[in-house]
């Protein structure tokens, strides 16, 4: 049973706890609606997986600021996996990834999955005006926001927080897909965990998206954004090994394969090698629609002989060298750039034959 806990006001001592002590505060996932001059409310969310802690701190600090003389909109704030934040982990062994189970999700009914389900009927009754959800990467990546659709409202949302936008539609049950059929809705990626940069940074989105009295009319300007869209997600077969230091493993990355993160890649570039005598792949989905080619997807590398190289230009993001990471989600997405209405930039980092719709 996951019980969703709702609040009318910020529990005593929550703006002083630090994440991994939230436990002695909050018995388990809480929504918090919190009133302010403007009725229509930002909600946020934080912690949805527990040891990215950049949210909760970031709207600590923005709260705290609005203690006198209130907030300039109403909030309401989610905070999630209560329990994984508790115990330092991204969740629990045995737990749903919070996000992961929002509504839209593929995923079998379960009580996580109910208790999203529960947050999103709240909000469609108080038609919020925005929606955030704030994470953390656990490789070298910029800073940069997520969309789900590619309406200027979500564009003008996201350039609140970064130039840099990837347009995502896989993962299915994330909470800001889930959230944007009731309003725009963007994730915050803010870099590694515990930064005083990526606090910072989404404190100042926050703050921002509070203070935002409308969206602007006007469309987003080509040359205020760098849109990008995920086309591929990769992912280590089950049962494979993997490395990042040179110790024999199915596939050897190099000790500093994040560094390729948001850069353009071309084709024949070696990404990893694998154990001699191994003809284990990449497994490679598509991250857009189920009309995706198969078959392109499985050829975005190239495995003559022990060396895996890229086989097109690509651009990798959210590449990591957290193993547990890459076993719960994904290695890596793979990236093209695109225009404003969603067609490729013809600069050949783009998928020519399987492009998603």
């Amino acid at each position: 049973m996951v019980k969703l806990i709702v609040m009318d006001s910020l529990p005593a001592g929550l703006l002083d706890c630090a994440a991994p002590n939230i436990g002695q505060i909050l018995d388990g996932p809480t929504l918090i609606h919190l009133p302010g001059r403007e009725p229509a409310p930002l909600f946020v969310s934080v912690l949805l997986h527990g040891d990215e802690h950049t949210g909760f701190d970031a709207v600590r600090r923005v709260l705290r600021r609005y203690r006198q003389p209130g907030l300039p909109r109403a909030v309401s704030l989610f905070i999630g996996n209560v329990a994984a934040a508790a115990a330092g982990v991204r969740t629990l062994d045995g737990q749903q990834d919070y996000n992961r189970c929002w509504p839209g999700s593929d995923q079998a009914a379960s009580p996580v999955r109910a208790m999203l389900g529960e947050i999103t009927e709240i909000m469609a009754q108080r038609r919020p005006f925005a929606s955030v959800d704030v994470h953390n990467n656990t490789g070298l990546n910029p800073h940069y926001a997520c969309v789900n659709r590619l309406d200027h409202h979500f564009l003008h949302l996201a350039l609140l927080f970064s130039r840099t936008v990837v347009y995502l539609l896989r993962p299915l049950g994330v909470q800001s897909a889930a959230f944007a059929r009731l309003c725009p809705a963007i994730t915050l990626e803010c870099g590694k965990s515990g930064t005083v940069e990526g606090t910072t940074h989404a404190a100042e989105a926050i703050e921002a998206c509070l203070t935002l009295p409308h969206f602007p009319e006007h469309p987003v300007a080509d040359q205020d954004i760098d849109l990008m869209r995920a086309f591929a997600i990769v992912k280590i077969p089950d049962g494979a090994g993997l490395s990042f230091e040179g110790a024999p493993a199915d596939f050897q990355f190099p000790p500093d394969v994040d560094r390729l993160n948001f850069s353009e890649v071309e084709r024949g570039h070696v990404f990893a090698t694998r154990r001699a005598g191994s003809n284990t792949r990449l497994k490679v989905v598509s991250a857009g629609d189920v009309h995706v080619d198969s078959a392109a997807l499985a050829e975005c590398f190239d495995y003559a002989g022990q060396e895996i190289r890229f086989a097109r230009p690509v651009i990798p993001a959210m590449l990591t060298r957290d193993a547990a990471s890459i076993r719960l989600d994904c290695l890596c997405y793979l990236m093209y750039r695109i225009r404003l209405d969603g067609e490729p930039v013809d600069d050949g980092h783009h998928q020519s034959t399987s492009e998603p719709n």
